[in-house]
Order: C-alpha cells, then structure tokens, then sequence
C-alpha cells in the first residue's frame, strides 16, 4: 500500500488540477488559480519523474508497455507545461492531465519486467531517446488537435461535447500545431534513420518489414504529406486537424499496438 502511495498522489494531483478547470470551466479564470494548476502540474511531473526513474532503470533498462506509455506522457506533460508558460493553453490540461493520470497508475498496477538486451548500445540509447521525444510530440500535437476541433466547433456556435472559456485564437493554436509537428517529424524521421542505423550494426539487416515498420512509416508519410500540403498549398482547419489525427492513430497502432501483442497478448 505505501509502494503505491506516490503513484496515486501523482494521479491525485493530475486529476485534481483537471478537476478544478472543469469546475471553473463556465467562468473566467483568475489568473492566480493559472499559477496555481501549473505549480501543482511542476510537483506532479517531478514527483512522476522519479517514479519513472525508478521504474524503467530496474535490472536494466525495463521498457515494458506500461513503463513507456506512462513516461510519453510524462514527456507529453511536460511539453505542454512548457508550452503553456509562453502559449497559454490553459485548455489543453482537459486533454493531456487524464491519461497522464491513468497511465502513472498503470505503471504500478501492471508491472512489466522487459529489460532491453541493447540498452548499453550508444547509437540504441540516441534512438530511444529521439523516438519517446517524437512520440511525445505528436502526442501532444494530436491532443492540441482535438482542442482546435473543439475550438472551431464552438467558434461557429455548433453542438460540441466540450464548452471552455478561454480558448485561445485559432490562428496562433495552429501556428502552434504546425511548430510542434514539424519538430515531432524531424525526430520521427531521425527515429527511422537511427532505428535503420541499429538494426544494420546489430542484426546485419537494415529494417524488418514488420506491421510495426509499416505503420511507421505510414504515419511518417502522412505527417510529412501534411506539412508539404501547409507549405505548397496552405492546408489549415480540419483538413490540417484530420490529418494529424490520422497519422497520431497510426504511429499509436505501430508502437502501442505492437508492444500490446508482444506482451500481453503473446507474453513476449
């Protein structure tokens, strides 16, 4: 019971902060509760650090489903709480404090011991780290996408599931979404290349034609059709919001859904 205290009071605190903005969501917030919700989402992610600190450098180098889902969004939390001190996107903790709060219980409650044969390889810790970085923010970039759908739904006075005050302009939030997926897909392609560079120095064979790689790759075509489609064509709005979507599910059925055959389902 008191191993699983710090789990439940990172929870606690994550949900507690995505509580509070939903119960102040009909009235505008002060900006004092602001620097509150952030000071407490800073203890919360320190506090998440260490747990996964402790979690994932257990016997090795332990990245196991749970483990890994839990430190993307660590990092997607993270991304945000930055990007939120310049941007404001106060909104955005209805989308990313929720599963960062289930994800930290699923650490404890589902422990998966998969210790990495390679982790003590150079050129398999820079791809490990490039790849949770880019997972993180096209994580992040599909989460601020369902903001944007849910801001534009509102902004035309149509029928939506989520009502929030402050909403910030659609135009900077885009800016914003296309800042964030270049990013994530310069790491995304740098996740291939340093993936291909592995699999060449360790298994003599520069990438195995897996669903894994399909879907990554799939998804590396989209995001990167979509910026070729802002900067050739101007792509904005929903079609700038689906595609992101689009490719998000498909980089989640290539690491999520691999990782959840291999060890749940097969126990690998």
């Amino acid at each position: 019971m008191i191993e699983f205290l710090p789990y439940f009071i990172v929870a606690l605190i994550y949900s507690f902060v995505a509580m509070d903005f939903w119960r102040t969501a009909k009235i505008p917030t002060a900006d004092k509760t602001l620097r509150w919700h952030s000071a407490m989402i800073a203890v919360g992610l320190m506090l998440h650090g260490w747990l996964l600190y402790g979690s994932l450098f257990n016997g090795g180098l332990n990245l196991g489903l749970a483990n890994a889902l839990s430190a993307i969004f660590w990092l997607t939390v993270l991304i945000y709480w930055l990007a939120d001190l310049k941007h404001h996107l106060h909104s955005l903790q209805a989308f990313v404090l929720p599963p960062a709060a289930f994800f930290v219980l699923l650490q404890k409650l589902m422990p998966e011991s998969h210790v990495l044969p390679y982790a003590n390889q150079p050129l398999f810790k820079a791809h490990l780290v490039i790849a949770m970085l880019a997972y993180s923010l096209l994580t992040f970039a599909a989460l601020h996408a369902l903001l944007m759908a849910a801001a534009e739904r509102n902004l035309h006075n149509k029928p939506t599931w989520i009502k929030l005050p402050d909403f910030p302009p659609l135009m900077p939030m885009e800016m914003l979404l296309f800042r964030v997926i270049g990013a994530g897909f310069v790491l995304l392609t740098l996740t291939l290349i340093s993936g291909v560079l592995f699999s060449e120095q360790i298994f003599g064979q520069a990438m195995k034609f897996n669903h894994k790689n399909l879907f990554t790759m799939l998804s590396w075509i989209i995001f990167g059709g979509l910026l070729l489609g802002r900067y050739a064509y101007g792509w904005r709005g929903r079609t700038a919001i689906r595609w992101t979507l689009m490719g998000f599910v498909l980089l989640l059925l290539a690491y999520v859904g691999s990782k959840f055959v291999l060890e749940i389902l097969l126990h690998r």
